[in-house]
Order: structure tokens, then sequence, then C-alpha cells
């Protein structure tokens, strides 16, 4: 029988995975209705995504934007008590002819299975800023 924590270490696998495949109705299974997510910077994408439809506008800017060059490589997920965790990767994109290159991980909490938040933290946020300048 799977414990709490080995069921939300595959909830953020599979959400990795089904990001970076556009698969929207994985996502779906996988956010609450009512999620929340925050992307950091001053950039156009920076602030509060509040409900699944914000937050996955957003996340079609992220592939969309890049002409489905936006990658996040997973590779650690870090297992927390109290239903939360921190997906650790690698992201790469290509948009008007600039380069991304960053690390980041995202603090995300789970409750019943399904993620309720997401926030994103940029190793170099600069570079994240710069890339949608």
């Amino acid at each position: 029988m799977e414990n709490q924590s080995d069921i939300n270490r595959e909830v953020v696998k599979r959400g990795y995975k089904a990001f970076n495949e556009a698969d929207i109705s994985t996502l779906a299974e996988l956010f609450d209705d009512n999620c929340t997510w925050h992307s950091p910077g001053r950039n156009s994408y920076a602030g509060d995504f509040i409900g699944k439809e914000a937050v996955f506008s957003l996340f079609g800017h992220y592939g969309g934007d890049t002409g489905g060059h936006f990658n996040a490589e997973l590779k650690h997920v870090l297992i927390c008590d109290h239903n939360k965790a921190v997906g650790i990767h690698h992201v790469t994109a290509m948009r008007n002819k600039k380069m991304l290159d960053v690390w980041c991980c995202i603090y995300f909490e789970l409750k019943d299975g399904k993620i309720i938040s997401g926030r994103e933290h940029f190793f170099d946020l600069y570079a994240w800023d710069e890339f949608w300048a």
C-alpha cells in the first residue's frame, strides 16, 4: 500500500511529464479546480494565478510563446511533511533567438492527491526575466 508521500511524489512526477507533453487532460486530473500558482520576477508572466483556467493559461504561454521549445526536465522530487513537495528541474527554452538555460524549483502543496498550489523559484531570476523581455 502506498503512503501519502509516495502518492504525492507520483503526482509531481506525472505533472512534470504531462506539462512537457502538453497533456492537458492529465494536468486537469492532477490539479485542483481552485489551485493557485506563483511565477516570480518582473516579466509579463510574473504574478499570482488563481484557478485551474488561469494556471493552465500561464502554462500555455510558456509552451506557446516558445513555439513548443520550453522544457522542464525534472531532476529530483523532495517530499516534505504535511503534503508538501519540491520539484527541482532544469529549464531550457528558445524564444526570439534567445536561449533560456536555468535551474528552478517549484514548491508544491498537495491535498487528496491533487496539486493545490505551486510556487516557482528560479536560481537565476535575472535570466528568467530577460528571456521573457
